[in-house]
């Protein structure tokens, strides 16, 4: 069997999703960053063993890390793997550093890790810059998902 070609954001290679942090967050944009890992780290991610739940991304010295991601332990490494939950530093060009820099001073924006993934054999973060919802913000979109979760339903009922 072959892989479709031109599988773009496929889920093929995705390694977790930050699902929590679409429903926390506006996402006024997003971009890839890559991720400075070490061995361990990656033979781990190739298992799927991380997590995004409470993680995010802070502007230091003029670098970014990646602070709260959870990537457990390589058990074949034994005593030399790596630390679990270190910062990791991202790797963007400097324009890009500045211009969320100059966003995430203003009032209420977050760095957001919003996915992990392999492209091209190389581990990637999707990063978005968002806004904290309020708890009517949260409750409206749950209302909003579930009647067009029950219009679909009515919808297809309607067709058979």
């Amino acid at each position: 069997m072959t892989s479709p070609p031109n599988k773009a954001r496929s889920n093929d290679d995705l390694i977790v999703d930050n699902r929590k942090a679409r429903h926390d967050f506006f996402i006024e944009e997003s971009l890839e960053c890559g991720l400075a890992l070490t061995g361990t780290e990656v033979k781990s991610l190739r298992g799927h063993r991380a997590n995004l739940r409470d993680s995010y991304a802070r502007i230091k010295d003029g670098e970014a890390y990646l602070h709260g991601v959870h990537i457990s332990a390589y058990a074949p490494a034994g005593q030399f793997s790596h630390p679990e939950m270190r910062p990791r530093k991202l790797l963007m060009h400097r324009r890009q550093i500045d211009r969320l820099w100059g966003r995430v001073r203003e009032r209420g924006y977050s760095l957001v890790p919003l996915r992990l993934y392999f492209k091209n054999g190389r581990a990637k973060v999707e990063l978005a810059l968002a806004k904290g919802k309020r708890m009517y913000d949260k409750r409206e979109a749950i209302a909003r998902k579930t009647t067009n979760r029950e219009i679909e339903r009515m919808m297809k009922s309607r067709r058979n």
